[in-house]
């Protein structure tokens, strides 16, 4: 199977009823919380600080579920207006906007205390129009993402490489804006499990401290990893949606309502309360 990015543009993959389909896959989520899960534990925050956190190519919303449940908040943006769209008739928590992210940011610097991504950074290594020179695309993206992140702040970007010198092309780019950091990889002995994460430190020293690349994961001798990179084991596993032995309560009505509120208070356009509020849709199909 091709590439996504070597069939279209990822405003025309990811457009139309593909967007919708991408975030209705039960599959497609489950993998996308979990490696967004795993970039913010390499962000490595302060336990229980409340992070302001950029989110780059956050498409429909999914990785920013996972920002929201572990208490940041996040600001994120994407190329393709219609995944924006599934983002905010589910209500996303965080602010969106329409961006390209090879044309660079225009945040204030030091804004953001970390930055994640899942599964984008290797369409800048395409040149999609003629205009589009990949080294330049990634190097006016670094230096501005470099410039908005506050001083030993962390940027995670899980990706899928196409071979070893588009590694070596994002790598170079990164350290000439600034950054430090490496690569992490997680189960590299499976095929399905194995995760890819560009880890960047905008500063090598926090508090005089000087910042370590993580380790990957890799098996344990109760077992290997599953299709999903999901350890199957007889212990309990320690999932972010679980606080003190008990499970965080769904999104119900109450919920939905107090959402709003926040929402309308930030002067955002929201829909209006009815007896339809927080109803439970059937699957479509």
């Amino acid at each position: 199977m091709s590439r996504p990015e070597h069939q279209a543009p990822p405003e025309i993959v990811y457009g139309g009823d593909e967007a919708a389909k991408y975030t209705g896959n039960s599959r497609i989520a489950a993998i996308q919380a979990e490696m967004a899960g795993r970039a913010v534990e390499l962000l490595h925050l302060p336990e229980g600080y409340p992070g302001f956190i950029l989110d780059v190519g956050c498409g429909s919303g999914l990785s920013g579920e996972v920002l929201e449940e572990e208490g940041h908040v996040w600001v994120g943006f994407d190329i393709a207006p219609a995944m924006l769209e599934v983002a905010l008739e589910q209500e996303a928590s965080g602010d969106l906007f329409l961006q390209d992210a090879g044309q660079g940011m225009a945040f204030r610097p030091g804004t953001f205390d970390g930055c994640i991504s899942i599964s984008v950074l290797q369409w800048l290594c395409n040149a999609d129009k003629t205009s589009h020179h990949p080294k330049a695309r990634l190097m006016r993206f670094f230096s501005t993402l470099y410039s908005s992140l506050r001083r030993g702040a962390r940027a995670i970007f899980q990706f899928y490489p196409e071979n070893d010198d588009q590694v070596q092309l994002i790598m170079g780019c990164a350290v000439r804006c600034g950054f430090e950091g490496g690569l992490v990889v997680d189960y590299p002995n499976s095929k399905k499990a194995k995760k890819f994460y560009l880890c960047l430190f905008a500063g090598q020293e926090v508090n005089g401290v000087k910042q370590q690349l993580p380790a990957g994961l890799g098996e344990d001798e109760e077992g290997e990893p599953g299709e999903n990179g999901v350890q199957y084991t007889s212990k309990k596993r320690n999932d972010s949606r679980i606080r003190s032995g008990k499970r965080k309560p769904g999104k119900d009505k109450n919920w939905v309502l107090k959402k709003k509120e926040q929402l309308r208070a930030k002067g955002d356009k929201t829909a209006n309360d009815s007896k339809f509020t927080a109803r439970k849709r059937r699957p479509k199909f």
